[in-house]
């Protein structure tokens, strides 16, 4: 019998390998309708960010959650690749000097060390509108209504109250802003925070998949609870990496989240807390699960894989 473990793995291999050719074939040379040309460098630098990275954690829950209601994967993976793109743009844009000031990415340079700071800046709004643009497309979904409420789903994950907005509370509880040093923030505005920051791209990629299948809204709403116990499991798992983890295993920099002062559960909490709120939170992703049986194993392997991860 296939363990869940083993049966991720294959999927995370099949999905990875689809987002990669797609997200090849939309960062081709050759212009497409409307366009003038594509910069080389600007081009080379998106694929530097966007090719031959990660796990492709967003594209694998959009893919399997779509999977639930019959969709395969030829079907969902413009809206994944949609999905990486915003993410890809948003750890370019991350890795700024002005931000988080990072070298290394995926066991290489960053793209700003790679091609330079502006032109950093230029491939991370190039890859947030080319997630606009692939959802825009026949190839995201037949019918016009999903494809706009894929294009709402996305804009309203990744803006003002969503990843940009957490990135900036972040950037603010630092101390950034003429303050005197980092804030103390309470637990539920750390939760706030991450939930932004971090859980707000995660979720919706589970309700992207939900709205590819037309789920129920008794389905939609599991699926969302799924989303959001994993979202902010992936946050605390990704802070014990940062105090736990090496530069090596993970492919990063490490324990820059307590030089910086960032607000986090695992510096508030303490690791054996945060561990157990962790594990919690992996429970309420698998009890939300539950209504789809055993279709649901290769999400709740995804939830376990999150809380377990290495790197």
């Amino acid at each position: 019998m296939t363990s869940a473990s083993s049966l991720l793995a294959t999927r995370f291999q099949a999905v990875a390998t689809a987002t990669e050719q797609r997200l090849a074939r939309a960062l081709d040379d050759v212009p497409e309708a409307g366009e003038r040309q594509r910069p080389d460098r600007l081009l080379q630098a998106m694929r530097h960010g966007a090719l031959d990275g990660g796990k492709r954690l967003r594209p694998l829950l959009v893919v399997e959650t779509a999977a639930l209601f019959g969709i395969d994967t030829h079907a969902a993976i413009t809206t994944a690749a949609a999905l990486e793109c915003v993410h890809c743009y948003s750890l370019i844009h991350d890795d700024l000097p002005a931000m988080d000031n990072d070298m290394l990415r995926r066991g290489r340079p960053t793209v700003h060390v790679a091609y330079g700071e502006a032109t950093a800046i230029l491939a991370g709004d190039a890859l947030l509108t080319l997630a606009f643009d692939l959802l825009a497309g026949e190839e995201a979904h037949a019918d016009p209504a999903v494809r706009i409420a894929l294009v709402r789903l996305l804009a309203r994950a990744s803006g003002l109250g969503g990843m940009v907005g957490g990135q900036m509370l972040d950037l603010a509880a630092e101390g950034r802003f003429g303050g005197t040093g980092p804030l103390a923030l309470d637990i539920p505005e750390i939760r706030d925070l991450q939930a932004m920051k971090t859980g707000a791209l995660l979720a919706a990629s589970v309700e992207a998949g939900a709205l590819l299948g037309r789920a129920t809204p008794e389905e939609r709403t599991a699926l969302a609870a799924y989303g959001k116990a994993l979202g902010a499991a992936f946050q605390i798992a990704d802070d014990l990496l940062d105090v736990e983890g090496t530069p090596e295993a993970v492919g990063k920099s490490v324990g820059k989240d307590q030089e910086a002062g960032k607000a986090t559960l695992v510096s508030a909490l303490g690791l054996p807390a945060a561990r157990t709120v962790l594990a919690g939170l992996v429970e309420e992703a698998l009890a939300a699960l539950s209504i789809f049986g055993p279709r649901g194993d290769t999400l709740a392997a995804a939830a376990r894989f999150v809380a377990e991860r290495q790197s």
